[in-house]
């Protein structure tokens, strides 16, 4: 590799870094309100997600260890945000739901994003919004936790959508 590949490189680690903050900085200033942040977002994102997804589930899926996901967890239980219940097919299982207060955040939060994604995808037309999945898709290849959550969330949606046979 050259020294203009290295440039073009650090320009695209650049860019990259940039539109995280940019993709980040609302729903941040969102949940500051709420005395919680940018880990409590993926946490109430997940669960909204897959409803009912285990403690030891949601570990896996973000890649954290018990240690790392125990005080977060009890600050959204605490502010009301999210809700266990003790699985009713394992008695030793905590199950997580958001709960109405949870999903009102949640919902106003992924929106912030959703408004953003779709405003840049329809400015820029063509391809570029399946040039950016294939993209995301090939960074999150090698990431554990994605498999893992594509693989639940079609078994437990499978199982809790009546419409699915």
């Amino acid at each position: 590799m050259n020294h203009e590949d290295d440039n073009d490189l650090n320009e695209l680690l650049i860019l990259f870094y940039f539109g995280y903050r940019t993709f980040t900085e609302k729903p941040n200033q969102m949940i500051e309100k709420y005395g919680i942040q940018r880990v409590h977002h993926r946490i109430l994102f997940f669960i909204a997600r897959i409803p009912g997804i285990t403690v030891n589930e949601l570990l896996t899926v973000l890649e954290v260890t018990k240690q790392a996901l125990n005080q977060p967890l009890r600050q959204l239980t605490e502010k009301g945000f999210i809700l266990h219940k003790t699985a009713e097919y394992d008695k030793r299982y905590k199950q997580l739901y958001l709960t109405d207060r949870g999903l009102n955040l949640e919902k106003e939060l992924s929106k912030v994003q959703q408004e953003q994604m779709k405003t840049i995808f329809t400015k820029l037309g063509g391809n570029h919004r399946e040039a950016w999945v294939d993209v995301m898709k090939e960074l999150s290849s090698v990431r554990p936790g994605q498999k893992f959550f594509k693989d639940l969330f079609l078994t437990k949606t499978t199982k809790t959508n009546p419409n699915n046979k």
